[in-house]
């Protein structure tokens, strides 16, 4: 996968999803990378988005681009944190996993997991390379720009899925998510959700 661009293959979760939230049709309208599906959240759905939202919001990964490998490393850390998370709030949802709020979170927790395999992939390619002194720029430059470009991708990807989950929670779309809320970027996924 390191070879060439980072691409999330959410179509399994995208299908599951499509089948499962069907049974909350509603009033909300959730946008998804190869379609839009309108659904119902419950009540605790719309708690635990309020909540995810308000944890999610200052983590570096979501509102700061890269410019170094210090910053690489800097936005790593950030995406464990995400991951951790997601992980707590899906554990609240336990009983709603059939829900549209548990599959907007499982879609973001794909890709941190799909990025992170890809970052390993990475950084096996490098390791044993001879390091410059400078300490914030340790990786080849074409690696690099690799993590930059993949880090872009992840954070577009973030960004829609919590403009999803602003939408569950019923409030306005802000800051980290607000310069996303374009189209999906088709090119940053394999194959599609038919």
């Amino acid at each position: 996968m390191a070879q060439g661009k980072l691409k999330f293959d959410l179509t399994a979760l995208l299908q599951r999803a499509r089948r499962t939230i069907t049974n909350h049709l509603g009033d909300v309208t959730l946008t998804l990378p190869f379609g839009s599906v309108t659904v119902q959240p419950t009540a605790k759905e719309t708690k635990v988005a309020r909540d995810a939202l308000v944890v999610l919001h200052d983590r570096r990964v979501l509102s700061a681009k890269e410019c170094c490998d210090g910053c690489v490393d800097s936005s790593l850390k950030s995406l464990q944190e995400i991951r951790a998370i997601l992980v707590e709030k899906q554990k609240e949802l336990a009983e709603l996993q059939d829900g549209p709020l548990y599959a907007v979170l499982e879609m973001m927790a794909q890709a941190v997991r799909q990025f992170l395999t890809y970052e390993e992939a990475l950084r096996r390619s490098y390791v044993g390379q001879p390091h410059p002194d400078r300490s914030d720029f340790h990786r080849p430059p074409h690696l690099r720009d690799a993590y930059f470009d993949a880090l872009e991708r992840l954070r577009d990807h973030l960004s829609h899925c919590l403009g999803q989950v602003s939408a569950i929670a019923k409030v306005p779309v802000e800051g980290y998510a607000a310069h996303y809320q374009r189209a999906w970027r088709q090119d940053a996924y394999r194959g599609s959700a038919k």
